[in-house]
């Protein structure tokens, strides 16, 4: 009686052959889809999965050393007063007329900027709970930030670079 009302394991294993057979010639290719998301029609240029996995650790360590603007109106007001840093913008906010005037900033200010793919990561790399829109990467700490250690700084800036280099040989 107890059997009746299960599943034989033949089934159960039919049934997780069929998604590997479509996983067995390309698994990149899975992995990939399964972690991008729609972004909005101006999102361009877009980091590629590699890269937004750096761009990510870049702001995680700026922004435990208060090295970070975060959101719209922050972003906004600094690229206003020509501050310099890296501007990293979420592929996904709805409405997209939230963020359309930031990367014309960016250009008048001569700031890189690049979008990610979500604003869920964003945000969590940014530490904070909510999920964030965007967000200027600076290379020194505000004031009250705590300043890193020679080699945490030596490391940053040798990422920091990377991926402005990246930003502006993709234009």
């Amino acid at each position: 009686m107890g059997k009746e009302g299960k599943t034989p394991k033949k089934d159960k294993k039919d049934k997780d052959k069929t998604p590997s057979k479509a996983k067995a010639g390309d698994d990149e290719d899975v992995a990939e889809v399964t972690e991008l998301r729609a972004v909005c029609a101006i999102a361009k240029p877009l980091a590629d999965i590699g890269f937004h996995k750096k761009i990510l650790k870049v702001v995680k360590k700026a922004s435990k050393h208060k090295q970070v603007k975060r959101g719209v109106k922050e972003v906004v007001k600094a690229l206003r007063k020509d501050v310099k840093g890296l501007c990293v913008i979420a592929g996904d906010i709805s409405p997209i007329d939230v963020i359309t005037h930031v990367p014309i900033l960016c250009e008048e200010a001569n700031v890189p900027y690049i979008y990610v793919h979500s604003k869920e990561e964003l945000g969590a790399a940014g530490q904070t709970k909510r999920p964030t829109s965007c967000m200027l990467v600076l290379l020194d700490a505000q004031k009250g930030g705590d300043k890193m250690s020679e080699e945490d700084d030596k490391e940053f800036k040798e990422m920091y670079g990377k991926i402005v280099t990246k930003i502006k040989t993709s234009e």
